[in-house]
Formats: structure tokens, sequence, C-alpha cells
């Protein structure tokens, strides 16, 4: 099994070698593309059987420093990140290919081959064993997308790519970094362990504080005020903004969080502890908070960057919360909101290149003119909001059970306030689309290249898919749990 995890690791890396290689031939190059995509899929699920059968396949690589090993184990929840990343990177690849010719992106090789190492960072982030390999994948992928968000060369996509790098590159050395040492001087150790490392080892106040270095460190997970980063990232490609908010960028910000909570501190340690209540109201302010923004923003973008900020809080929250079914509830919040999140960023990619327009308020009878895509943003739309028959309800469900059994009534209320915030700014945008009349004089244009088309109709079909069969998202999420 170890050969399966090392397959996971170099595949996507070798993949972007081919790209490069095959530069000079488009079609061939993106031949590639999909081999490698479809391959690191295949991969990935061939592991699966094992896990959920009990079995935590190894490999370790190297002694990077006296006992802290470059080393890859996979469990439930980076086996759940490791699945969603892999198979949303074929449909983004499918999307990519109709986005990138229809709107005549230069540089596509250099997209692809950056593409394929920040989904090479991503599995060595979702198979990490340790807190050091862990760290050394978080930073390069923050290196490894950096030039799809500066894609198009522009001041404003260099900008864009200034904040990008400075936030994430600037929490994790400062922040996240320290907190790795300290567990290190603490504990001993680096490995992640079932019900922690530091239970016992560390007083009330010190866990207080070093949850707050690890909360704020881990950047992309996108907590307020570390946010930033995540809507000036907005000047990148539409396939880009997909892969920062659905497949591998804020998913394994969220993922690290869930991890150290569970795996570094430990639930039965944690739980209990005045000094940790500080995180489920640092993650309610910013649910609700950037709802409000997304509800004032007219770009249509801007306003589902907000909402990922928003979104992403829920599984800090839930995390927070230390409650095995609110933890269930998060990690299923990582499958739903990637399925649902990349839907409504493929739409609002076909929006721009069949009709050129990015405002909300210029979306006047659109779904007439394309109802294909803004059919599957009304799913997004309703997966984002969590009502049924889509992923999004059964996930904040969970969470919410977990509110609910911990009697934490602040964030039963947030959750409430949220769904009603998030309907208050989906809503509209499906009512513009589908119950306004276009505006008079306008060109005539039907729906976005087939490809794109696609795409997004298969991101919303799982969407819909994962709410009536959830089997192997909720296995792996119970087995997170399993000891408690």
């Amino acid at each position: 099994m170890s050969a399966g995890v090392a397959a996971a690791l170099v595949l996507p890396a070798a993949g972007a070698g081919a790209i490069l290689a095959l530069g000079r031939w488009p079609n061939a190059r993106e031949a590639a593309t999909l081999a490698t995509a479809g391959g690191l899929f295949a991969v990935v699920a061939s592991l699966l059987p094992a896990v959920l059968a009990g079995a935590r396949p190894e490999l370790v690589v190297l002694e990077m420093l006296p006992g802290i090993p470059l080393a890859f184990r996979v469990e439930p929840l980076g086996m759940l990140f490791a699945l969603v990343a892999s198979g949303l990177w074929i449909v983004n690849s499918i999307y990519s290919i109709g986005y990138m010719r229809a709107n005549g992106e230069a540089h596509q090789t250099r997209f692809y081959c950056f593409f394929a190492l920040s989904l090479a960072a991503t599995m060595g982030i979702a198979f990490a064993a340790n807190l050091a390999t862990l760290f050394l994948f978080y930073e390069l992928l923050t290196l490894a997308t950096y030039p799809l968000v500066t894609h198009h060369g522009t001041p404003e996509a260099r900008a864009g790519g200034r904040v990008y790098l400075w936030i994430l590159l600037g929490t994790s050395i400062m922040l996240l970094l320290l907190a790795v040492a300290v567990t290190w001087f603490q504990a001993g150790t680096l490995e992640f362990r079932a019900g922690g490392i530091l239970g016992g080892r560390v007083g009330s106040a010190a866990t207080g504080g070093l949850l707050a270095l690890y909360v704020f460190g881990i950047g992309k997970a996108a907590l307020m005020p570390v946010h930033r980063w995540l809507p000036a990232a907005m000047v990148a490609p539409t396939p880009v903004s997909a892969l920062l908010h659905a497949v591998a960028v804020v998913k394994a910000g969220v993922f690290t969080v869930v991890k150290v909570i569970v795996y570094v501190f430990g639930v039965e340690a944690t739980a209990g502890l005045r000094s940790v209540d500080w995180l489920p109201t640092v993650a309610g302010f910013t649910i609700v908070a950037a709802s409000v923004v997304a509800l004032a923003a007219d770009n249509l973008k801007r306003r589902l960057a907000y909402s990922t900020v928003s979104q992403l809080a829920y599984v800090v929250l839930a995390a927070s919360l230390l409650a095995p079914v609110s933890l269930v509830g998060a990690a299923l919040h990582i499958a739903a909101h990637a399925v649902g999140k990349i839907t409504l960023f493929f739409a609002a990619g076909a929006i721009y290149t069949a009709a050129h327009k990015t405002l909300v308020s210029e979306l006047d009878g659109i779904g007439r003119r394309m109802p294909w895509t803004m059919a599957a943003f009304a799913v997004g739309a309703l997966s984002m909001i969590g009502l049924p028959p889509t992923a999004g309800f059964v996930s904040k469900w969970f969470i919410l059970s977990g509110a609910a059994a911990t009697q934490h009534w602040v964030a039963v209320t947030v959750i409430a306030a949220s769904t009603l915030l998030n309907a208050g700014y989906f809503l509209p945008v499906v009512y513009r689309a589908f119950f306004r009349a276009p505006p008079g004089g306008e060109h005539a244009h039907g729906e976005a290249p087939l490809p794109m088309v696609a795409a997004l109709a298969i991101t919303a079909a799982l969407t819909v898919a994962l709410f009536f069969h959830a089997d192997v998202p909720l296995a792996l999420a119970r087995q997170l749990v399993a000891p408690h």
C-alpha cells in the first residue's frame, strides 16, 4: 500500500513534467493533463477500501532532522480530502480546457503545469504523517499557486499576488512554524496521533495560546482577520478561483485546522478548557461578517469569495465545538462545500465567457439564455444555504446537531442567522436570472463552450448526489471520531 501513497505523491509532479514537455502541442498537453488527473484519482481511490477497513497505509521517505521524518500516512480525514481534491481536478481540467481556449488565455502550458504541481502539494498535505511534513507541503502549495494567481501578469494581478503571497507566507512562517516548534518542545514528537500528542503536557492558558498560533497561522483557512488574501486572489482566471476555493487551497487550510485539533490537541484533552472558548466566537464572527460583506458585493466573484470565507468558518466552528457529531459535520462540510462552491465558480466563469458579465446587477434574464449554467448555479446556491436536496444540508445538519448537543446556543444562533444571510445574497441572483427580462438591445448569446457546461453540470449533479449518497464521506468522517 505504500506504493499507492508514493504514486499519489509522484504522479501529479510527473504529469507537470509531461505537460511542460508537450507544451508545443496543445491537444497532447491537455490530454496529458486529463490523463494525470484521472490517474491520480484512480490511485487515491485504490487506497479507500483499505482505509475503510481500518488500515493506515504509510510511507517514510527520509529523516529530515533527528526524530523528524518526511513521512506519510493515510488516515480518514486525509483520505476524504485527497478524494475530493483528486476527483474535482478531473472536472476542473475539463472546464479549464474550455475556458482557456474560449478566452484565448496566454501561457496555457505554464497554467496546466503549475496546476499539476499544486495537486502534488495537496496530496502531500492530505497524507502528511506529522506536522513537519505537512508544513513543508503547505508552503509548497502556496508557492505553486502563486503563478496561477498572477497568471494574467497585469498590475492588478501582481498586486493581488503580493497580498496572497505575503499573507499566506507571513502567517505560516511567523505563527504556524512557531506553533510547530512549541509542539515539538512540549511533546517531543510532531507525529499525528489519535487522541492528540499534547494532552496533559501543557496548561490550560498555554493550550489556548498555542491554539491561537495554529488557527491564525493556518492562513489558508481564511479566518478573520487573516482572510484578505482570498478576495485579493480573485484576479486569477476562474479555473484558478475554483482551485483556490474548492479543490485545494482553502480546503488545505480547514483540513489542517481540523487535523491539528483532533491529532495534536486531542478532542477529549481539550474539551472543557475555558482557554479555547474564544475559537467558536471568532469563527461565528467570521461566518456572519463575511456574509454581510457578500450581501453588499455586486461583483459576482467577490460575492462568492466572501461566501467562501463564511463557509470555511463553518468547518472551524464545527471543529471548535469539540463534539463527535460536529467533527463529523466539519469533515462532511469539506466535501459538501467543495462540490457546491466549484459549481458556483464554474457558473461565474461561464457567464463571463459567454456574456462578458461580472456584476450581479447585469444578470437580469441570463437564465433564459444560459439555462444549464444558471440551473447549476441554483443548485450550488441551495447547497451554500443548506437546503435539501443538496450536500450542504447534510453537513450543516451535523454541525447544527453538534451545537445543540453541546448546548452552544450562540453557535446555533450563528448558523440560523447565516442561513438567512446566505439566502439573502444567493437567491436574488437566481431570481434575476430566471424571473427578470433581459435588457433590451443586448447582444444575444447562448451557453459557454460545451466542456465548461459539461463540467458545471457534473459538479451540480455531485452536489445533489452527495445528499442521497453520502456513505463514503460519512464513513470516513465517523472513523475520524471513532475513539470518541
